[in-house]
C-alpha cells in the first residue's frame, strides 16, 4: 500500500473514532409540561425533560463535544450564546449552522471560549406560535470555568427569568406584541418553586439570566444589595454595589450578594404587575422562618456606564471603521406586527456588512423607533463605547446591549473570529419580523 493511502485510511479512522466516542453532554429537544403552580401548566418543548435545561459546566480551552437530539415535531438548533466558535456550529441557520430536522441528531464539537457565564437556547421562528421559539421553555445555562478561578464565594446560584402562557396583544397605535400571564424564576412561580437557603455571612454568587422572548425585567432582594461582578459573564472594570438589577432579553448578570441580614426575605421582578405575575423566589437564612418580606423600590435604576473604567477619559484617536446602523419599523396594518428594518431593509434583504480580519469597527446604533432593542452581536463581545450623554466609556465588555427608544449607543469590537456572523434584536417577535443582518469576512 502506498504512503498515501495509509495517510487517507489513517483519517479516516481518527473521523470515526470520534463518532463512535461518547460526547461529554447529550441534550434530547423533547415536548414536556412545566408546572408552574400545582394549578397551572403549560405544555412546551424543553432540554432533557427539565425548564431550565441542564446546566453545563465547560472547561476554558478543553474541546467538548455535544450530541443534540431532536424529538420535537420542528426542525431546530442550538445556539450556544456568547462563544466565540465557528459559524457552523454557533447555532444559526442564518449563519450556515445546519438544521436539526425531525427525529434527526447532531454532534457539535467545538473548544469552548471566553470563559464566563454563557447559556444555550433554541434559535428558531416562532411568528405567531407563542409556544415556539425562546417563547417556549428550550433554554439553558452554560458556564466555562476560566483557567484560574479564585472561587471568593461560598454558594453559586443560577437564575433563569421567563415568561409563559403568552398572547399578541393591541396597542393603541394598533400594532400588536406578546403578553404574558405567568412570569418565573427558573420555570416555577413565587411560592411555588424551591427556596434559596442561605447562612449568615455566606457570599452567595447568583448567575442570573433573562431568557424571556421580548419582556426586559428589573429585579431587586428585598433587605440586600447585589455586587455586581460581571455582565453578559465579563468581569466588568468598576464593580458596584446596586439595589435592583435590569435584564433585558439574552443579558446575564452575575452578582455577589453578602448575606448578612437575617430573616426571610422575596428575591422579585420591581414592577408590581409583573411581580403579581410570578416572577420572585424566597431567599430563606437557616434557622430563621416566618412569612416573606418583599420591600417594594420606589424607582427604576440601572445605567451601564457606572460599571466602566474609573479613569474613561478621552481615548486616543481611535482608527476604527464606522458602520451606523438604523433602526426603525414599517406600519403593517391593524392586527399585524410591526415590519423591522435595519438602515431601511428587513432581513432577508437587509445589507450585509463586509468585515476584515483584525481591524476594529465601531457600530452605531440609531434607534428611531418607539421601542427598546435588546440586540445581539453572535461569536464576538463589543465594548461599549458611548450611551446617551455618556461618551468615551471603556472596559464594559458584552455581547447584548439595550438600546432604547429614540437614543444612540456606539460600541466597538474586534473582527477576529472569521465567518458568517448574525446581528439581531433578541427580542423574538421583532427578530421573526425582520429584525436581523450578517457580516461576512472579506
Amino acid at each position: 500500500m502506498e504512503l498515501g493511502s495509509y495517510a487517507t485510511a489513517s483519517a479516516v479512522l481518527s473521523l470515526r473514532a470520534q463518532e463512535l466516542a461518547a460526547p461529554e453532554y447529550r441534550i434530547e429537544i423533547a415536548p414536556y409540561t412545566v408546572e408552574l403552580t400545582p394549578k397551572h401548566s403549560v405544555r412546551t418543548v424543553a432540554y432533557n425533560g427539565q425548564v431550565p435545561g441542564p446546566l453545563l459546566r465547560f472547561e476554558e480551552g478543553r474541546p467538548v463535544t455535544i450530541e443534540v437530539v431532536n424529538q420535537s415535531t420542528n426542525a431546530e438548533v442550538v445556539h450556544w450564546h456568547g462563544l466565540f466558535l465557528p459559524s457552523d456550529v454557533d447555532g444559526a441557520m442564518e449563519e450556515g449552522t445546519p438544521m436539526i430536522p425531525p427525529g434527526g441528531k447532531a454532534r457539535y464539537t467545538f473548544t469552548p471560549r471566553p470563559a464566563g457565564f454563557r447559556w444555550y437556547h433554541t434559535h428558531t421562528t416562532a411568528g405567531d406560535d407563542l409556544k415556539k421559539g425562546q417563547y417556549g421553555g428550550q433554554h439553558g445555562f452554560l458556564l466555562i470555568k476560566p483557567k484560574q478561578d479564585p472561587a471568593r464565594y461560598d454558594q453559586e446560584v443560577f437564575l433563569a427569568l421567563h415568561d409563559w402562557d403568552g398572547q399578541m396583544m393591541g396597542s393603541s397605535d394598533g400594532s400588536m406584541s406578546p403578553s404574558y400571564r405567568f412570569s418565573t424564576i427558573n420555570g416555577r412561580v413565587l411560592g411555588f418553586g424551591e427556596q434559596m437557603r442561605v447562612k449568615q455571612g455566606q457570599r452567595v454568587l447568583l448567575h442570573i439570566l433573562n431568557a424571556s422572548a421580548t419582556e426586559v425585567h428589573w429585579l431587586a432582594l428585598a433587605g440586600h444589595q447585589f455586587h455586581i461582578v460581571a455582565l453578559d459573564g465579563n468581569p466588568v472594570p468598576s464593580p458596584r454595589n446596586v439595589a435592583m438589577l435590569r435584564l433585558a432579553p439574552a443579558e446575564r448578570v452575575c452578582a455577589v450578594v453578602q448575606m448578612d441580614n437575617p430573616g426571610v426575605w422575596i428575591l422579585g421582578e420591581v414592577r408590581k404587575h409583573i411581580h403579581a405575575a410570578g416572577m420572585g423566589m424566597v431567599v430563606e437564612y437557616a434557622d430563621h422562618g416566618g412569612l416573606p418580606v418583599w420591600e417594594q423600590p420606589q424607582s427604576l435604576m440601572w445605567d451601564y456606564a457606572q460599571f466602566a473604567a474609573a479613569d474613561s477619559a478621552p481615548a486616543a484617536t481611535s482608527h476604527a471603521i464606522e458602520i451606523p446602523l438604523v433602526f426603525e419599523s414599517k406600519f403593517s396594518g391593524h392586527g399585524a406586527p410591526d415590519r423591522w428594518m435595519i438602515n431601511g431593509k428587513s432581513f432577508p434583504n437587509t445589507e450585509t456588512g463586509m468585515l476584515k480580519a483584525g481591524e476594529r469597527y465601531r457600530l452605531l446604533f440609531k434607534n428611531k423607533s418607539r421601542d427598546d432593542h435588546p440586540v445581539h452581536l453572535h461569536r464576538h463581545s463589543f465594548e461599549l463605547r458611548s450611551l446617551p450623554g455618556k461618551p468615551d466609556l471603556r472596559g464594559v465588555m458584552k455581547d447584548v446591549v439595550l438600546v432604547e427608544a429614540d437614543t444612540e449607543i456606539t460600541v466597538e469590537f474586534t473582527a477576529n473570529n472569521a465567518g458568517a456572523t448574525l446581528f439581531h434584536c433578541h427580542q423574538q417577535d421583532h427578530m421573526d419580523n425582520g429584525f436581523m443582518m450578517l457580516f461576512r469576512y472579506a
